[in-house]
């Protein structure tokens, strides 16, 4: 497409009706108090059930008076409680998987090593190890 082509429909563009246009750019202003006010009227608040306060400081008493009992938590159920955490879960599945890869690469490099003396051994005395 030449030059002259893409001026003239982009000029045509231009001359779009301003029925067509669903925003009207000129009259946009974001800081309207009329409109701002309109919307701070329309956003509904939801109401909150019955008691619900209550409930809330019940639920939280209930929580804490459950720790304060006489349930002893062993080490291994606290650390356990505390790498099921959402905030520590990825850092623990990063943990185990850098553990994994360690102790495999050990026990790769172990395996190989032991097959290379046996490999060494094997050629060098072939009818020791008979």
């Amino acid at each position: 497409m030449s030059r002259p082509e893409q001026n003239n429909k982009l000029r045509a563009a231009d001359k779009i009706p301003a029925a067509l246009d669903p925003m009207k750019k000129e009259n946009f202003n974001p800081a309207d108090a009329k409109l701002g006010a309109l919307l701070r009227e329309s956003r509904t608040s939801p109401a909150l059930p019955p008691r619900f306060q209550e409930n809330v400081w019940r639920r939280i008493e209930d929580a804490e008076a459950s720790v304060k009992s006489g349930e002893t938590i062993t080490w291994l159920e606290a650390i356990v409680s505390l790498m099921l955490r959402p905030r520590f879960a990825y850092a623990t599945v990063a943990a185990l998987m850098l553990g994994g890869i360690v102790l495999g690469t050990y026990n790769g490099a172990h395996s190989a090593r032991h097959d290379a003396e046996a490999r060494y051994v094997a050629s060098v005395a072939p009818n020791s190890l008979r």
